[in-house]
């Protein structure tokens, strides 16, 4: 890449990743949370520690904070908006370098609605929104359980088979290929470009990352464009069809909505249902629970999002001079929401260290977010989730880890892309 673009992330991403690696050095939390070379395999001692200095903590890029009453006041706010490039209060010179070096259209940047405020926002969330009512997911439900059982089928009995490859990520993208309409030969594709570009969501990410991740953003888009215009020709029954026979947004905001509704239809599902397995499987007892009473089996998805959130933060930026957490906040000021350090406040979650199948709260957790910009594809992973992990408990019965799974090498993005398993005897599917 030219060395415009290797600007384009040092004023980005550089600068900033430079900033936390010189206060991990330090010893500080937030810092050693973001500047992980390889991610962390467990960042809640660090997310307890940043707790322990206070409700709104200090860091390089601005507050933290890990307090459940003020996440949940802020993201529901109308005195903070998105934090993104056209929303920071970056020098003007710095912008232009940003906004010099053009990308496609992804998931991470306007016209994106992960980051846009309205009315932008509202406009695009309405064009989509009707795709995942309860009445839509429930018409879901027949196609995730038969997804579900083949891909179980094809799971070797007695034999080996990497959960996270194999199963979780299989199922997710299965379902967002059929409401975009993408051919089923595109899913492996769809899997590798979402690994890659979601490392964009991180902070202070590496030059080869974000090198990765635009590579990869090119190469998506040449394929968005043959599929738009495909579609426009021979027009299907799935939701981007009807985007695109509607006319009302341009090929940008096409492109950048497909992206994210590919990339949020299975990023957040893999990641919940890859840390399902891990913990039921450290904590036979809760799994026991589940096996005696299936009907736990909708709460424990709740537990496992409250326990280990699948996207562990996001950030917000004050749009004009107010407060947060007893806190004066200037206009432009940016507050980090720990999305997972709510999710364990002691203040709401009784013994929040414990996983508990059975918590009568889970539900609270924050873990889709809250506000406008709650995930709207919610309703989708949780009933992904919760059929997916009883499905592979109850075939195979047996099954145990064979080696240690390996953590994705992110921080926001909180899950695994590996994980081990033996799968022992097969139970035949109840009919």
């Amino acid at each position: 890449m030219s060395a415009r673009y290797r600007m384009r992330w040092l004023v980005e991403q550089g600068l900033v990743r430079a900033a936390l690696k010189r206060q991990a050095r330090r010893g500080d939390p937030f810092g050693i949370l973001l500047a992980a070379p390889q991610g962390l395999h467990d960042p809640y001692p660090y997310i307890e520690e940043i707790r322990q200095r206070g409700r709104m903590y200090r860091s390089p890029v601005g507050w933290v904070t890990t307090d459940y009453e003020i996440t949940r006041n802020l993201l529901r706010s109308n005195d903070f908006g998105i934090f993104g490039i056209d929303s920071t209060s970056t020098p003007t010179a710095l912008r232009a370098i940003l906004n010099a070096v053009a990308l496609p259209p992804n998931p991470v940047e306007p016209p994106s609605m992960l980051v846009l405020d309205p009315p932008d926002h509202t406009r695009l969330r309405k064009s989509v929104s009707k795709a995942f009512t309860p009445r839509a997911i429930a018409r879901l439900r027949e196609r995730v359980e038969a997804v579900t059982a083949d891909l179980l089928d094809a799971l070797p009995e007695g034999g080996s088979a990497d959960l996270v490859t194999d199963f979780a990520a299989r199922l997710p993208i299965a379902i967002i290929s059929d409401m975009l309409g993408f051919p089923d030969e595109s899913r492996d594709r769809f899997l590798t470009w979402g690994d890659e570009i979601t490392a964009m969501l991180d902070i202070g990410i590496t030059w080869k990352q974000w090198r990765i991740a635009v590579e990869s953003m090119r190469v998506m888009d040449g394929y968005l464009d043959a599929h738009i215009a495909r579609l426009r020709r021979e027009p299907g029954e799935d939701i981007l069809s009807s985007l695109v026979t509607a006319g009302e947004l341009d090929d940008r905001e096409l492109k950048a909505t497909a992206s994210l509704l590919m990339g949020a239809g299975f990023e957040t599902t893999v990641n919940l249902i890859g840390n399902g397995v891990n913990r039921l499987l450290e904590h036979p007892d809760q799994l026991a629970l589940l096996r005696a009473d299936p009907a736990l089996w909708p709460t424990a998805t709740e537990e496992i999002l409250r326990f280990d959130a699948p996207v562990t933060n996001t950030a917000r930026i004050a749009k004009s001079d107010t407060e947060i957490g007893g806190r004066r906040a200037r206009k432009g000021t940016v507050v980090v929401t720990s999305l997972a350090g709510a999710n364990r406040d002691p203040g709401v979650f009784e013994n929040p260290g414990v996983f508990d199948v059975t918590r009568a709260n889970a539900k609270d957790h924050l873990s889709f977010s809250s506000g406008i910009h709650s995930c709207l594809g919610a309703s989708l992973a949780r009933m992904e989730a919760t059929h997916a992990l009883r499905s592979l408990f109850e075939r195979f019965p047996d099954l145990a880890l064979a080696g240690t799974p390996q953590r994705r090498p992110l921080y926001t993005l909180y899950g695994f892309t590996h994980m081990p398993a033996r799968l022992g005897k097969r139970v035949t599917a109840q009919v």
